[in-house]
């Protein structure tokens, strides 16, 4: 399968191919005013015609740190991007009476969303917040604004849980976290089954860990009905706006009685895609306050 990503290196925006391999150099290949996701949309899925006719440059293992890695085909203006997700959607959280179609909710623009080593920001007032590890749909709206799946990634829909769980109509306060996002785009079919381990370290030491499982099989839901009902609301229409879709998530840490702190670090292994996430929480100071 085609993996994609894009950064910044020598304040250009660049693409490349494929998962990075520790201590490799890193093939990039600047975009010069391109857009990623147009390019794909040409390519229509042949990894030869992307990079076709294109130059390159080649960063040395020990120069990546010049690289800035940037969440899939995130538009230059952030407020062409819309993070939401849906909630509920897993065999193991769903009863025996459920809806039709789970509950959506918006997450922040595109600004919400920060890779790997950024930090989560949590609201000053936060109640009891959860990692919450998930797939996630990328779309990108096509010439009529209608949103058109380009591929998944991988990320942490951080949650306020405990604020949901005081009232259930404060679900939209209670996503207002910042959500981390893998770079890495995967050009395929959403995936069945995605498994890993969630690791929680308050100074420096693991202090909570878990499994999880998710992907398709997990849901008790239908992936394209879940989207195709979402995005038949023409509000969502827009040319160019890339939509990011978290998909739900396996229970986490809160369901294990454990509780996140200000400045533990939270990384997820998705150990079936080789992909990783880890980014320290930090809760920010309530403005109203002296």
């Amino acid at each position: 399968m085609t993996v994609v990503f894009e950064c910044v290196h020598d304040d250009k925006r660049c693409f490349g191919l494929g998962l990075p391999e520790s201590g490799a150099p890193l093939r990039l290949y600047p975009l010069a005013g391109d857009s990623l996701a147009a390019l794909l949309s040409a390519a229509n899925g042949d990894r030869e015609a992307l990079v076709r006719g294109r130059s390159f440059v080649e960063v040395p293992a020990d120069d990546r740190d010049s690289v800035r890695m940037l969440p899939p085909l995130l538009p230059a203006h952030v407020g062409d991007a819309l993070v939401s997700g849906f909630m509920m959607t897993h065999n193991v959280k769903v009863d025996a009476e459920v809806p039709d179609q789970p509950n959506w909710f918006v997450k922040g623009l595109g600004g919400a969303l920060k890779v790997p080593g950024e930090s989560l920001s949590v609201p000053a007032d936060a109640v009891a917040v959860c990692e919450e590890a998930e797939v996630v749909l990328v779309h990108v709206g096509d010439a009529h604004g209608r949103p058109r799946y380009v591929g998944y990634t991988f990320g942490n829909d951080l949650t306020d849980i405990g604020r949901f769980k005081q009232h259930a109509g404060h679900l939209s306060y209670a996503k207002l976290c910042d959500a981390g996002v893998a770079p890495w785009l995967h050009l395929g079919e959403p995936p069945r089954s995605v498994t890993g381990e969630v690791t929680v370290e308050r100074s420096g030491a693991p202090v909570w860990t878990g499994s999880f499982t998710t992907g398709t099989d997990a849901l008790h839901y239908d992936v394209p009905s879940m989207m195709s009902r979402v995005f038949s609301y023409e509000a969502l229409h827009h040319p160019g706006r890339v939509h990011y879709v978290y998909l739900g998530a396996d229970r986490g840490s809160y369901h294990a009685g454990f509780r996140v702190m200000d400045g533990d670090r939270v990384t997820i292994d998705v150990a079936s895609h080789k992909v990783r996430l880890s980014h320290p929480l930090a809760w920010t100071r309530d403005p109203g306050r002296k």
